[in-house]
This record gives C-alpha cells, sequence and structure tokens, in this order.
C-alpha cells in the first residue's frame, strides 16, 4: 500500500509539472506572437497605421505612400453602422502605432474600442477639421448629431486628407517632406474629382435629378453637385423602413414620374424592391439605375476599389440612368 501511495505522488508531481511547462510555452509562444507584430513596424522601418474603413484607408495609402503600412478594418460590402469589431480588429488596432477613423458616430458600434485606444496612441477622427457650420444635421434618434457620410462632398474629403498629411507628419516628422509631397499630388486629384461631378451632375435635366436610394447617404452629395436626394431608409441603417415610408416614397415617384431609383453595394435591396413593385402596381414602371457604392468601396484592385474610381463609378452611373 505504501508503495502505491508513493506511485500516486510520483505520477501527481509529474502532471503538475508537465502542465506547468505547457502553460510556460503557451505564454511564451504568445508573448513571442505579440512582441512580432509589435516590432513588425520597427523591422520594417515604417509607421504601422490601421483605418476603419475603405475610403480612409485609401487617403493613408496615397498620402503616406512607402513610409506607411496601413490596414483596413472593414473590406468591400460592409456597412459600418452596424459593424462590430472582431477580436482580431482589435488585435490590428492594437499593433498599430497610429488609428484614423471617420468619426461622427459612423463607427457607432466601435465607439469604447476607439476610446480606448486614444488613451495610449494617436487616434484621429478625420472630421475633426471640417466646421460644424458645413455639416448636415443628422438622427436624433440614433444619437447623432451630425450626417457623418462626409465623403460624398469630395471638398470635405479634402479636408480629411489634410488632416492625415498633418496627423502623419505630426507622428513621424522624419518623413515630413514625403507627406506633404504626397498630400499635394492626391489633392490635386480629388480636386480634378470635384470638378468632374460638378460637371456631370450639371448635364441631367434639373426636372431629372433626383437621387433615390436605399439609405439617406447622399446628402452631402446632393448639396454639393446640386441633385435631390431622398433616401428610403434614415442616415444610418440601423433605423429600419415602415410601411409608411414605402409607401410615401412610391407615391411621390408615382407622381413625379421618376423612372429610376438606386440600390447600394453595403445596403439589402428589399426596401427599395418594395417601392418598385408598389408604383408598378399603380401603372408606374420604375428602374434600377444602377448600383451605387455608398458606405463602402469596392473590392481591391477595381476601379470602384479607390475612392476616386468609387466616385467617379458613381456619377456615371447617376448620369447614365437619369439623363
Amino acid at each position: 500500500m505504501k508503495l502505491v501511495g508513493t506511485l500516486r505522488n510520483a505520477m501527481t508531481r509529474l502532471v503538475l509539472t508537465v502542465g506547468t511547462v505547457v502553460f510556460a510555452l503557451a505564454l511564451t509562444a504568445c508573448a513571442s506572437q505579440e512582441t512580432a507584430g509589435k516590432q513588425g513596424g520597427e523591422q520594417s522601418g515604417k509607421v504601422q497605421a490601421a483605418a476603419t474603413i475603405g475610403m480612409i484607408t485609401d487617403i493613408v495609402k496615397h498620402v503616406g505612400g512607402e513610409h506607411v503600412e496601413v490596414t483596413g478594418i472593414m473590406k468591400a460590402g460592409v456597412d459600418p453602422h452596424l459593424y462590430k469589431a472582431s477580436e482580431g480588429d482589435i488585435g490590428k488596432f492594437d499593433k498599430a502605432d497610429i488609428i484614423f477613423y471617420n468619426g461622427l458616430h459612423l463607427e457607432g458600434k466601435m465607439g469604447e474600442i476607439l476610446e480606448k485606444m486614444a488613451k495610449n496612441k494617436p487616434t484621429v477622427a478625420v472630421s475633426q477639421h471640417i466646421p460644424a457650420s458645413k455639416l448636415r444635421a443628422g438622427d436624433p434618434e440614433q444619437g447623432t448629431e451630425h450626417d457623418p457620410h462626409i465623403w460624398f462632398n469630395v471638398q470635405h474629403w479634402m479636408t480629411a486628407a489634410e488632416t492625415v498629411r498633418d496627423e502623419l507628419t505630426k507622428f513621424d516628422s522624419a518623413h515630413a517632406e514625403a507627406y506633404k509631397k504626397n498630400a499635394e499630388a492626391y489633392l490635386k486629384e480629388l480636386k480634378e474629382l470635384d470638378a468632374y461631378a460638378r460637371e456631370q451632375i450639371a448635364t441631367i435635366p434639373e426636372g431629372q435629378r433626383v437621387l433615390v436610394t436605399a439609405h439617406d447617404a447622399f446628402g452631402y452629395f446632393g448639396d454639393a453637385y446640386s441633385i435631390k436626394v431622398m433616401g428610403l431608409q434614415g442616415i444610418s441603417t440601423a433605423s429600419e423602413a415602415g410601411s409608411k415610408d414605402v409607401t410615401e416614397l412610391r407615391d411621390y415617384l408615382v407622381a413625379n414620374k421618376i423612372k429610376a431609383v438606386f440600390i447600394e453595394s453595403s445596403v439589402p435591396r428589399k426596401s427599395i424592391d418594395a417601392v418598385i413593385q408598389g408604383a408598378k402596381e399603380k401603372g408606374h414602371t420604375i428602374a434600377v439605375g444602377g448600383e451605387l457604392f455608398s458606405d463602402a468601396m469596392g473590392d481591391d484592385g477595381t476601379k470602384a476599389g479607390t475612392y476616386v474610381g468609387m466616385v467617379r463609378h458613381n456619377v456615371d452611373t447617376i448620369v447614365q440612368a437619369l439623363k
């Protein structure tokens, strides 16, 4: 019996020792991965940046150039109003030296994470230098003071690009001249884009300049380029369209003989289809004028996978359908 007890004690000590070793190895592996992630920027010599939406990722790529490596959190077709950060996203924020986000409550469900990150590293809202007087009203029911879709006025996006330039310069002054030069080239491209949008929308007969979409994301676009905008849902897709909204929009389209509406790449088209069907039952045919990119750009590697390409696609699609 004494021998059995001794063997049991020995086995217990062996199990505990093995368990301790395994646990220690696991901790070492995790620490090594974390260190590797943090040292990645140091080894490459590049600033590690993270950006929430594709349009901001595009700015950082253009302005940062060869000195910045940017990781985009939200991909093509993702709705930022409803997006919840995953553990992987939080890891990307952790590894970044600097974070850029839209602000104005666009990334509402990421708010707490961004606030936490701001305590340890530069966390920049690209909308921060756009004067409040130039911002559209938000949706009080959704807790938004201002409309966050600022990228649809290209001049506002130029201000956002200047903010990225200034913040990168502040963080990495050694490459200030490069950031300034890159920003100048990008701002010139955006200025040409702004003029293109203005000229093209002006070719649509004024009575037909009505842009109807799934949600009210194009308000800044309408103000900047003189086109009436109507969205079935509110500013945020978190608010759902009711039967009254569908009926009112249907009746407006029928009464004004509007012939085209548009779907969005990041918003389900179910409600828009209900409007089209309702108008058909009243003897009025409405076509889908095309798919627009609203809260997300197109796939990487496509023309609409860049901010300039996205805006040009939207303008060309709208003009072709409404002319």
